[in-house]
């Protein structure tokens, strides 16, 4: 489900009721946590969390035109979802995530390669959330990246 938001406030302005809390909630977390850096903005039709081209004018290798992107925030149909693409990309951090995460909530991890999927916003990790989102910082993705995708 993309969203035709221009900004990631229509963004949140257009959530349905029973996701904004949460939704809002996650989105405090990731902007407290945020390292210096990257930029909130609509990307892929969600809340994106991007390297800007006045850091990294390269850009993203898929597109070059869009900033690089390193996380995402959307409200799907049936769950609020959280990218990460350190978690995708660097297995240090997988494994530490992988082993933090049962430390923080009872609910079963429904994870993607870069995703994580949560159906209800009271089963959300919001602190160990926050220790992901500040664990990397921009010099660190960008060197991830390079190492890993642009070839």
């Amino acid at each position: 489900m993309q969203s035709t938001a221009m900004t990631p406030q229509e963004y949140f302005d257009s959530l349905p009721a029973d996701r904004k809390e949460g939704m809002n909630k996650l989105r405090k977390v990731i902007l407290d946590n945020l390292p210096k850096g990257f930029s909130e903005e609509m990307s892929y039709g969600m809340i994106g969390y991007v390297v800007p081209h006045s850091i990294y004018p390269a850009g993203y290798h898929c597109s070059p035109k869009l900033p690089l992107p390193f996380m995402g925030l959307a409200s799907q149909k049936n769950f609020i979802a959280f990218y990460h693409m350190g978690i995708y990309a660097d297995q240090k951090t997988m494994d530490w995530f992988l082993e933090e995460y049962p430390k923080h909530t009872s609910a079963k991890k429904d994870m993607g390669k870069s995703c994580l999927r949560f159906k209800k916003p009271e089963q959300i990790p919001y602190e160990l959330i926050g220790q992901l989102v500040k664990r990397i910082s921009i010099a660190d993705w960008v060197g991830i990246y390079e190492r890993n995708f642009r070839k």
